[in-house]
């Protein structure tokens, strides 16, 4: 039975729209009414957090590289080169400022 709530909750929700207190919550709760021993359900939280934490980071990479595809393809400036541009004219004033010999 703690296989199948165990493949049930890995499959059937999306972790990584959960908040971690939430999947928390729902593992234990699971673990209570599945009356669990301690241990087992110790293992089973240990289980899930990891397994949400997964499905976090690799939400967490598409949405990054989906963005990216996004700006490039909407010719957007990124926050580096925006950076690179503010450099390169403010030393441009400085040239243009210095007095001429």
């Amino acid at each position: 039975m703690f296989d199948l709530i165990k493949k049930s909750v890995f499959t059937g929700i999306g972790l990584a729209l959960k908040t971690k207190d939430e999947v928390e919550t729902l593992a234990r709760d699971l673990v209570e009414k599945g009356k669990m021993g301690e241990e087992e359900g110790n293992k089973f939280v240990g289980e899930l957090l990891k397994k949400y934490e997964d499905s976090k980071n690799k939400l967490d990479g598409r949405v990054e590289t989906l963005v990216k595809k996004f700006m490039k393809k909407a010719d957007l400036v990124g926050k580096n080169e925006l950076m690179e541009l503010k450099k390169e004219i403010a030393e441009l004033k400085e040239t243009f400022n210095k007095p001429q010999v």
